[in-house]
């Protein structure tokens, strides 16, 4: 062999067999640094492999435009977005979703004044979904399909209409995500500023999806988190043409938010929980314990979306799934809205035994109630909250086995795990935790561990993601 790829090969191996300096890489950095030379080894900067090319997505003076452009606009509709959410919150329960505040509103209202929000939520959701629907079909309006499985190109209208009635729903007790909004509404702000720019389809890809890891980062206060949800979920790649603008665009939504929302924690309070070798060891179990639920959680929500109520059917379903809700959260309150309190109180440490393992049931299927009748919204906290309050319920049990720490820290362990099963990133569950809590650190370990094997065991076991199981067209699969 005496190509290029054969002369690669024999200096490769005469460098192993030390006979000759290493072997230079012939790759070509685009755009070229401004300094030529190569160092004296004659070492390429590209040899290291994160440090690559820009490819088809040119980071352009134009391009970096654009993601501060998105940016500040993600920043301003995230915003907007937890501003319908917290104000029919309000209305609704007199509570602004702040901290625990609309679990204890929700537990403090009467069994009517409980109810009636979310069959109106029904009502409004079934009708106002339908005709979004009926009058912009065909009309994208899912990150993950257009950057998957698409051009990446949203419809406004469609992804904003979606968006209201989404928090309108949710404020009323839905039990979906609320960060589906901010996500979509972010993505939706890097498509329209690509086309404002006249940006490539490549730019255009990575502009959206840095938009859409941006909501996520807005509106939950974690640029770190976004910036990784951008590049581990969103595009799969970890390189520096990535990073770079997801990071830069994740900060400045993030930043910009502060004009409306808080610059503390989401989760309050939460203590710092010492290490201790007793939940390194439960590491290992309930890891595979939440691999495998997860992959269930997962294959359940792909099951609801194929078989989603549809047509004229979509007008009453919501109502009567809400209904259901409603009367589930008669005895349990905490089922309401996305989660957030749940998860709130179980990082405290809050909960009996019987309560979290309940919960821990009951979270999963009242979200997938939901979006079987058709309701758009996120699965991010109620996956999280999940895992928090199963974490919770794995480690009392423990507790009988090894007794000596707190339920909190297990809690914090068992969200990462499921996040990071769930979403099939690990790397982001374990920055989302700790930023959503300014807490965990000492957890590290543990919370790795147990986040390694869950992601490992559902992937085994299945492979699909909470993002993935929801796309309505086929995607390419490895069989």
């Amino acid at each position: 062999m005496t190509g290029p790829a054969g002369r690669a090969g024999q200096a490769y191996r005469a460098w192993r067999a030390g006979r000759s300096q290493p072997p230079v890489s012939n790759r070509e950095r685009v755009p070229a640094p401004l300094i030529k030379r190569r160092l004296p080894s004659g070492a390429a900067a590209m040899t290291q492999p994160n440090v690559t090319g820009d490819g088809d997505a040119r980071l352009t003076p134009r391009f970096w435009v654009m993601v501060v452009v998105t940016g500040v606009a993600t920043g301003l509709l995230g915003d907007l977005m937890m501003v319908i959410l917290f104000s029919v919150a309000h209305l609704a329960f007199g509570s602004n979703l702040d901290g625990s505040g609309f679990t204890h509103a929700v537990t403090r209202a009467g069994a009517w004044h409980r109810v009636l929000p979310l069959l109106i939520g029904g009502v409004i959701g079934g009708v106002a979904w339908y005709l979004l629907r009926r009058y912009t079909p065909g009309q994208k309006s899912e990150v993950d399909d257009v950057l998957w499985t698409g051009n990446g190109r949203l419809s406004p209208l469609r992804s904003f209409g979606t968006s209201v009635i989404s928090e309108v729903v949710i404020g009323l007790g839905a039990s979906i995500g609320r960060e589906s909004a901010p996500k979509l509404m972010g993505a939706v702000a890097g498509s329209v500023a690509a086309g404002w720019a006249g940006l490539t389809p490549a730019q255009q890809r990575l502009l959206v999806a840095c938009g859409g890891g941006a909501g996520l980062a807005a509106v939950y206060n974690v640029p770190l988190g976004g910036a990784l949800f951008t590049a581990e979920i969103l595009l799969g790649s970890m390189n520096l043409p990535v990073i770079l603008p997801a990071l830069a665009c994740s900060g400045i939504a993030t930043a910009v938010a502060w004009l409306y929302l808080p610059q503390h924690a989401t989760y309050t309070d939460i203590p710092s929980y010492p290490f201790a070798f007793r939940l390194l060891a439960w590491a290992v179990p309930a890891g595979l314990v939440i691999g495998v639920l997860a992959a269930g959680w997962v294959r359940l929500i792909g099951w609801v979306s194929h078989h989603r109520a549809r047509d004229a059917w979509a007008i009453g379903a919501p109502l009567a799934a809400f209904a259901v809700l409603a009367v589930i959260a008669l005895r349990y309150p905490q089922l309401y809205g996305n989660g957030k309190g749940m998860a709130h109180a179980a990082f405290l440490g809050l909960g009996s035994l019987g309560l979290l393992a309940a919960l821990s049931v009951l979270k999963p299927f009242v979200t997938a109630l939901c979006l079987s009748s058709g309701a758009s919204g996120g699965l991010f906290t109620p996956t999280m909250s999940t895992g928090a309050v199963l974490g919770g319920f794995l480690g009392l049990a423990w507790g009988y086995l090894w007794p000596g720490s707190p339920v909190g820290a297990y809690a914090m362990i068992g969200a990462a795990a499921m996040i990071g099963a769930g979403m099939q990133a690990p790397l982001a569950a374990l920055a989302l935790v700790l930023e959503l809590t300014h807490s965990g650190f000492a957890l590290m370990v543990p919370m790795a561990v147990a986040t390694v094997i869950a992601t490992a065991i559902t992937r085994w076991i299945d492979g699909y993601s909470i993002y993935s199981a929801r796309l309505s067209a086929p995607a390419p699969v490895d069989v």
